[in-house]
């Protein structure tokens, strides 16, 4: 067995809405039926017994090494614990090769899962290799408890999620974006774009902190910062009584002792807190139980009584193996993924047993409760009991007073008092401190009681009721028009006032600016469009290699548009062999179209038709004929279609419909160009579906210029001595028959024209080119560009001259080495009246080549 080309599907693709691992694996001929191998399966499920059943003759014949793999890899991670259920192991036209895809939550989990059942199927093949499951599982598990969302941001995005808000972790730690473009909002942990940097300053300062509450008329213990542990004992004796030793900027109770009464003791805590700040602060014990309260927004969320860490005597164990006891408990953890934290058994823990007469060793009476802290937190492996029905309305007021006077959007008010069904001046409580990014781990999963939706108050205060963070998302998919489609979309959105981020295979664009070059039809781009806080709408091209690559940079989209299929192209590539294959690729954006949203579809192309059934949203076909069977019907149902009639575009529902004349849509030469006027129905279909008005499409299609700055490389037109020169990057046989098309309707003396093939198409597409091209053209000028991708010298030539063999028009054929060479030759024939079509390669570059000959005629 070996696998290669191993790759993230990062979005929705080819295979399902889930992301995924994808690997090519080839199986030599035993291996393409494990019966063959001997005791194989045996030693597989001796080694890993949990794996998933393998099928003796399923539908796609006998099970392989590659579909054990599958379920290898699938099942490896769902016993460590990750929730996932989708594996897929599909044969490719080449014998004894198939693409297996197996499901992931967390990217480098789902890889390690994939090394590791390689791994496994090595040692079930060859016995003395070996394999240690549970290593492999423990293996998995720490990789996923290391990369996963904690609890606390977990709960956030669980709760966007649910609204139908997208996320993005913006990096492996709790830095996410939740939305879209101008509409995104970001948090990170339990901090959000709203919380000011000036709040959280002030909550870290426990002092400061406690200056403002106090101001308020919130009631806060009394106390000050201290210089040296001699100045902490005499602000004790300040104080009188009990008294707690704290890190003036510490957080998640490091370096916090309480209920301290005598010289030694408060000198020790200090030289502790010490290394946590160098700013301590000592002030009087509060006595009462100790409270979290959680304050998002203007409203008290949840409440709970924590309890400090403590271990029960049996009468046999040390207080030492007791902790270790309690620690092995599978919910407690190191950090903050499990529900509970293991105890700390430190300094603190030690001098906390001494004032209660114990030391590590000591075995304490069966039922006797040992304290290890006495400040109760989860983080040094408290526990925590969910008490937010009881709270009295005058003790949340004075939590939200607290967190308003500190400014904090979300803030953990620190109380002790002795219960909360009464206010806290009654009992003598009060606030301890105010925390910025609070833990929320104690209000989703308390030891007791029941747990609060907290990461849903989270959200509901960072987007309003109905919201949902998403800006209007347009893809365009097809074989030909993709890019002029996509810039007339994003034209007319910004006509209707939005900022538009575009991205097609000339570069990324925000409003009018380009923000990076080449081809951007990827996902990487597209993600980046939705990551710009300027953008209010995207228009995305969405090119077959990105899908396959990757998949969707989104996880639905308002608008789906497939222009057509035709013959295809790029066919042979990545295992997309037929037009078929193809077009379950293009179908991909219809499949994620959103319930409320509409696939723009070309009612004239079979395959595209036959995407309408896997729409999830509502659909409108176009079409240049009214006639067309397909849209007729569709048009009779009620439904929206777009078509022409006469002189007009026409876009119908029913019985309603508007008009835009073609002599207002100056890219189709007064509907002359007939490609022209498919793209730019489909972008009014775009346009219509996503509620833009008439006269602002009316608009829109009129102010469309399609020349080289705007659209370079889609039939720009230019004057050259007196003839006309067309560039346009067509390179298949459907862009070069409508260009063909679209040429016979412009007068000529004589047609020339220039062009080349790339390399990675299949021969007969190579051939096809020439071969329509020799029905329209008198001459014919061959080159050879950079772009030969694996073929030999003069491969492609040959191949275009074997188009032109039996041309019916072309009688003048001429082979140049180099594009610029190869547009000068041309250039040079020309005669006032002729028209050249030169299909460039370089398109900046050869734009910018063209126009400096056009100027060097003008000087």
């Amino acid at each position: 067995m070996e696998v290669s080309r191993i790759r993230a599907l990062r979005g929705p693709n080819l295979w399902s809405r889930h992301t995924a691992i994808e690997a090519i694996v080839a199986c030599t001929d035993d291996e393409c039926n494990i019966e063959l191998m001997s005791g194989f399966e045996t030693r597989l499920r001796n080694l890993f017994p949990e794996m998933g059943f393998l099928e003796a003759d399923g539908p796609q014949g006998p099970s392989s090494v590659a579909h054990a793999l599958e379920l290898a890899a699938l099942g490896l991670q769902a016993c460590a614990g990750c929730p996932v259920t989708f594996s897929r192991t599909a044969p490719t036209l080449e014998k004894g090769v198939f693409q297996v895809v197996v499901e992931y939550t967390e990217e480098k989990v789902g890889r390690l899962a994939f090394d590791l059942a390689i791994a496994l199927l090595n040692a079930a093949a060859d016995e003395k290799l070996g394999f240690d499951l549970t290593e492999a599982l423990g293996r998995l598990q720490e990789l996923d408890e290391d990369v996963r969302l904690g609890p606390s941001t977990g709960s956030i995005v669980q709760a966007a999620v649910a609204r139908g808000i997208p996320y993005r972790r913006l990096t492996e730690g709790s830095l996410v974006q939740f939305g879209w473009g101008s509409k995104q909002r970001r948090i990170q942990a339990a901090e959000t774009d709203l919380t000011s940097a000036v709040a959280e300053a002030i909550a870290q300062d426990k002092e400061l902190t406690k200056t403002l509450l106090r101001a308020a008329g919130v009631p806060v213990p009394l106390g000050r910062s201290v210089t040296d542990a001699d100045d902490a004992w005499l602000a004790a004796r300040e104080l009188g009584g009990l008294v707690v030793v704290k890190p003036r900027d510490g957080n998640q109770g490091k370096g916090v002792a309480v209920k301290l009464r005598t010289e030694d003791e408060v000198k020790a805590a200090f030289r502790v807190a010490a290394e946590i700040s160098d700013d301590v602060m000592v002030e009087r014990y509060l006595p009462g139980h100790d409270y979290r309260f959680l304050v998002i927004g203007d409203k008290l969320v949840a409440a709970a009584r924590r309890e400090p860490p403590l271990v029960v005597g049996d009468g046999k164990r040390t207080i030492r193996a007791l902790v270790e006891h309690v620690n092995s408990d599978p919910r407690r953890g190191t950090g903050h993924a499990t529900s509970l934290t293991k105890i700390r058994f430190d300094e603190i823990a030690i001098a906390t047993l001494a004032n209660q007469g114990f030391d590590a060793e000591s075995v304490p009476p069966k039922g006797k409760r040992v304290i290890l802290r006495n400040n109760a937190n989860l983080s040094t492996g408290g526990t925590a009991t969910d008490v937010t029905d009881d709270v009295h309305p005058e003790v949340a007021e004075r939590a939200i007073a607290a967190a308003r006077n500190i400014g904090l959007d979300i803030c953990g008010v620190d109380v002790v008092c002795e219960n909360v069904l009464e206010p806290l001046e009654a009992q003598s409580g009060g606030v301890v401190e105010c925390n910025a990014a609070p833990g929320l781990r104690m209000h989703l999963q308390p030891s007791y009681g029941k747990g609060r939706p907290v990461g849903e108050a989270i959200v509901g205060n960072m987007f309003k009721p109905g919201e949902n963070g998403r800006i209007p998302v347009v893809a365009v998919a097809g074989t030909n028009g993709k890019t002029t489609t996509v810039r007339l979309t994003a034209h007319l959105l910004g006509v209707a006032g939005n900022c538009v981020g575009m991205t097609n295979s000339d570069g990324v664009y925000v409003g009018k600016r380009r923000i990076d070059t080449g081809d951007c039809s990827g996902p990487r781009s597209a993600r980046n469009i939705l990551l710009h806080p300027d953008v209010d709408a995207a228009v995305f091209e969405t090119a077959r290699g990105g899908v396959l690559r990757e998949g969707l940079a989104f996880d639905r989209c308002d608008v789906a548009v497939v222009t057509n299929i035709g013959m295809g192209d790029h066919l042979g590539l990545s295992y997309i062999s037929t037009v078929e294959d193809l077009a379950v690729v293009k179908r991909v954006i219809v499949q994620n179209v959103a319930p409320h949203g509409t696939a723009v579809l070309n009612a004239a192309d079979p395959m595209v038709v036959k995407m309408a059934g896997a729409c999830p949203g509502s659909v409108l076909f176009f079409a240049l004929d009214p006639n067309n069977h397909v849209l007729a019907t569709h048009r009779v149902q009620g439904r929206k279609v777009v078509f022409v009639d006469g002189g007009d575009i026409v876009a119908a529902e029913g019985s309603a419909e508007f008009r835009v004349p073609l002599a207002g849509i100056p890219i189709t030469r007064n509907g002359t160009i007939s490609f022209q006027v498919e793209n730019a129905m489909a972008s009014i279909g775009a346009a219509w579906a996503l509620g833009l008005d008439v006269e602002t499409i009316r608009r829109g299609v009129a102010s469309f210029v399609n020349d080289a700055a705007t659209a370079p490389g889609r039939f720009n037109v230019f004057d050259y001595k007196g003839a006309t020169l067309i560039a346009d990057y067509g390179h298949n046989p459907d862009a070069i028959l409508a260009l063909v098309q679209a040429v016979e309707t412009m007068p000529a003396k004589r047609r020339s024209v220039v062009i080349s093939g790339a390399g990675d198409r299949r021969d007969e597409d190579i051939r096809e080119q020439t071969r329509i091209l020799g029905k329209v053209f008198d001459d014919v000028v061959l080159y050879q560009d950079e772009c030969q991708r694996g073929r030999a010298d003069g491969e492609v030539l040959a191949l275009l001259q074997q188009g032109l063999v039996d041309a019916p028009r072309t009688r003048d054929i001429v082979e140049i080495r180099g594009e610029f060479l190869a547009i000068d030759t041309a250039l040079g024939r020309l005669q006032p009246g002729d028209l050249c079509l030169i299909l460039i390669d370089q398109v900046e570059e050869a734009l910018e080549h063209i126009a400096k000959r056009i100027a060097e005629t003008q000087a």
